[in-house]
């Protein structure tokens, strides 16, 4: 058994990192207020945008009036043969398992259309650093064209540090080149993985296709993953401790403003009057609706991890208290020991005179 000064400076270094975790809760605590602020302000943008869309798809001739075939590549559909999936995973740990969650549900995935090509492609260092592991990255030339395929699964991209500073030109990037490889028939479906947040307690990781698009404004969910009743249980207490909202009620409000006046926007029949023909602008708008889906997500996996960090933490801040709560115990009890062995051993001795 340790003796009173081994279990002091255990205590004194538990305490310590109490310390340490309580600071980084509070920390996640404020960076998650930002992040929740700039995933709710980016919701207008998006759900606008679709409605704008929507309108213009009514107007322009997207279809050929001989052929009817679709003219926007972005619309077509095609056998799922070569699918991208793009995992939005954290570039940093110390999250519960947030990472773990977004892993399980790509490679999920993948088991399960195991049969078909498919390159991934990586937003955030934890997800890069599995895959490259598991399945290896893809081989490029000099010029930057890609070579012969090594394996069904290949990472053909990855971008660490977005999430830090995330911006909308980084995001803008990555859809354009996703829309360029469906353009190009190099995939025929495009897949999305991450987590999507809606408060603390309302969250899930979920698996998105975002090409093709079969209908302007729906999301076509193909599997989600709901958190346990005791993970959102431990997610607000943290977060009440740590003084977050749970359920924002002006946030609620005027998301739900948003939609009916999007919802009135794209349904109203009102002739607009156009600089450009409505199919070139049909055609140039597309491509930032994917960005949107894209730049849309990755906010909400930024505001999802900081509140697994603050989870994670204050489980962690709890944990040490117990530990030091333990150790002190024992610490009274070595040292009670001691005391009454020294009085025994005095006793004892005195007798023995």
């Amino acid at each position: 058994m340790a003796n009173v000064l081994d279990l002091r400076r255990r205590i004194r270094s538990v305490r310590n990192t109490r310390q340490i975790t309580k600071a980084m809760k509070m920390v996640s605590a404020a960076k998650l207020r930002r992040a929740q602020e700039k995933a709710v302000a980016a919701r207008p943008y998006a759900a606008m945008l679709a409605s704008v869309l929507e309108s213009l798809k009514r107007r322009a001739e997207i279809y050929d009036p001989e052929t009817g075939e679709c003219r926007s590549p972005l619309l077509l559909t095609r056998p799922e043969k070569r699918i991208l999936l793009v995992v939005v995973s954290g570039d940093k740990g110390f999250a519960g398992a947030f990472n773990t969650n977004i892993i399980k549900a790509a490679t999920n995935f993948i088991q399960e259309n195991g049969q078909k090509e498919i390159d991934v492609e990586a937003i955030g260092r934890k997800g890069r650093d599995f895959y490259r592991r598991r399945y290896g990255a893809a081989r490029y030339s000099g010029d930057g064209t890609r070579g012969g395929r090594g394996a069904n699964i290949e990472v053909t991209g990855e971008h660490t540090g977005v999430l830090e500073k995330l911006s909308y030109e980084r995001v803008r990037e990555v859809a354009m080149k996703i829309v360029h490889r469906y353009e190009h028939e190099e995939i025929d479906a495009a897949y999305l993985v991450y987590n999507e947040f809606k408060s603390v307690i309302q969250q899930r990781v979920v698996v998105e296709r975002v090409l093709p698009i079969l209908q302007l404004g729906a999301r076509q969910i193909a599997e989600a993953r709901e958190p346990t009743t005791e993970e959102r249980e431990r997610a607000a207490e943290a977060a009440l401790s740590a003084g977050v909202s749970l359920f924002p009620q002006e946030a609620a409000a005027a998301q739900q403003q948003l939609e009916n006046e999007t919802k009135n926007f794209g349904t109203a029949e009102v002739d607009y009057i156009y600089e450009q023909p409505a199919a070139e602008i049909f055609a140039d708008v597309l491509p930032r609706y994917i960005t949107s889906q894209l730049y849309h997500a990755t906010l909400e996996s930024v505001a999802a991890e900081h509140a697994a960090r603050m989870t994670a933490m204050d489980s962690a801040t709890n944990n040490a208290s117990d530990m030091i709560d333990s150790l002190t115990l024992t610490m009274n009890r070595v040292r009670q020991a001691a005391i009454t062995k020294e009085i025994i051993e005095i006793v004892s001795g005195a007798a023995a005179i």
